[in-house]
């Protein structure tokens, strides 16, 4: 199938006519084509939202609140559809996709379309003075919105949703690997009611599509979730033209663990942060250390619950480790654990590619646990963003936060331990933006997600998405 870039309500082909492969992971095989949209088709899509920001700004918070909400009910009734077109482009489980992909999409909207509603400024009395001031927050106008692979329609939502929310327009570039869910979102916005303009999906490559969304400079911000390196890239473009930028970039994320834990929960759980989508998540906790009191004992019955994890076609109800995103991933991820042996380290269970009967090209690869000794190797710095995890012990509190914080990045972190001083000390010291303690991706949409150091700047999530998509002015009037 031809997927179109959707554009002012239509769906339309690129202008250039150059069209890119779009394959499935599970079985390896092209199974349709996507637009490689260039300035040209970006420009259309920005005119687009610009003509239709002034309605849809001056739009009442009820109505777009009604529009998003119904947005969230199609979302919903699609769901074993959506959850089909997001495994075949990503290779997740379509059990996964089902549970949690689709559903936390239309949370997204239903979420956003409840916190405009309760989205504040702030006024002040300057006694004495006789004055007044107050702070307007308004929607920038025509906003970025680029999204990764990993969570396709998870994370396209995150961001769209509270820039719609806010009252801005939108030109968005989901990832040209996992095109399909957001094709298919053009349709629902369509149904919802959602004006022509207000959202705009433009298809293609990083570096010609997304360069020309963060290049125009009629588009004022840009929210992007990918790599640090194209965060990185994306930042130097940016920031001499002011734009305001959010950057949700990647992670290196420690999973502390100590002897005093709930040891069963700690277990069952860190089989999930490790090797959940197929460990590209960048919430996944590829970094294990565990105090050397109970190293052994974990090293046993962690190997043990990871050999038994099935890894089948994305279909198949028992599948628990579908296939990675593309053939150049598979190829990256492998080339990590020879690396990973070269500089010392030691394959306890995984490492090979499998073949799955009647789908032998697809990008399948055993879940991967590697016990190091030194926290410098390759494979404790770089994100490898795949199954594959490595364990190694620790023998005192500060040794652990040591080891936790010698990253260049700093995303997420999870303790697991029941000393409660311990947890106080740990969660102030660790240097991440979002600790998890005695669990693992508990997500209140309330609170504030992103990271520091190479992990990203900004925040998305709550009110610090909506402060995020205004621009804040202060009116003061003395009276």
């Amino acid at each position: 199938m031809n997927i179109q870039n959707y554009i002012n309500g239509q769906f339309t082909d690129p202008i250039s006519n150059e069209w890119l492969d779009n394959y499935c992971p599970s079985d390896g095989e092209v199974y349709g084509k996507i637009p490689n949209s260039s300035i040209e088709d970006v420009e259309i899509a920005y005119q687009s939202a610009k003509s239709a920001f002034g309605l849809w700004s001056q739009t009442t918070l009820e109505e777009r609140s009604r529009i998003l909400l119904k947005i969230s009910e199609l979302i919903e009734d699609n769901l074993q559809e959506l959850a089909e077109a997001e495994s075949q482009d990503n290779g997740k489980p379509i059990s996964l996709a089902k549970a949690v992909d689709i559903p936390r999409a239309a949370s997204n909207f239903r979420f956003f379309a409840h916190a405009i509603t309760q989205f504040f400024s702030e006024s002040h009395e300057s006694v004495g003075q006789n004055a007044m001031n107050y702070t307007l927050r308004q929607p920038i106008g025509v906003v970025g919105c680029i999204s990764p692979w990993n969570l396709p329609l998870y994370l396209f939502t995150w961001k769209i949703a509270p820039a719609l929310a806010a009252g801005n327009c939108v030109v968005a570039k989901p990832s040209e690997v996992t095109p399909l869910s957001a094709y298919l979102l053009g349709d629902i916005c369509n149904k919802a009611g959602l004006p022509k303009g207000v959202l705009n999906i433009v298809h293609g490559s990083g570096t010609t599509t997304g360069q020309a969304i963060v290049e125009h400079p009629g588009i004022k911000a840009i929210s992007f979730t990918g790599g640090t390196k194209t965060g990185a890239e994306i930042a130097k473009i940016a920031a001499p033209m002011f734009k305001k930028l959010s950057l949700e970039m990647g992670g290196k994320n420690p999973n502390i663990i100590f002897a005093d834990c709930d040891y069963d929960d700690m277990l069952n759980t860190t089989v999930k942060s490790s090797f959940s989508n197929q460990g590209q998540i960048c919430l996944c906790c590829s970094r294990i250390f565990v105090e050397a009191s109970i190293y052994n004992k974990f090293k046993t019955d962690f190997i043990e619950k990871v050999k038994e994890l099935k890894v089948g076609h994305p279909s198949e109800d028992s599948t628990q480790i579908g296939a990675l995103v593309s053939k150049a991933h598979l190829k990256k991820v492998m080339g990590y654990i020879e690396i990973a042996e070269n500089e010392g380290g030691k394959i306890l269970c995984g490492g090979n590619k499998v073949t799955v009967k009647n789908f032998e090209n697809g990008y399948y690869l055993e879940p991967t646990v590697i016990e190091v000794t030194n926290n410098e190797c390759r494979i404790n710095q770089d994100e490898v963003f795949g199954p594959v995890v490595t364990i190694m012990p620790f023998y005192s509190e500060d040794e652990a936060l040591s080891l936790a914080n010698q990253t260049k990045y700093g995303l997420s972190a999870t303790i697991w331990t029941n000393n409660l001083k311990r947890t106080m000390r740990m969660t102030q010291q660790i240097q991440a933006g979002i600790i998890w303690v005695n669990t693992w991706m508990m997500r209140d949409l309330r609170t504030p997600f992103g990271g520091i150091k190479g992990s990203g700047m900004g925040r998305e999530g709550g009110f610090e998405a909506l402060r995020f998509f205004t621009e804040q002015k202060n009116v003061c009037i003395k009276y």
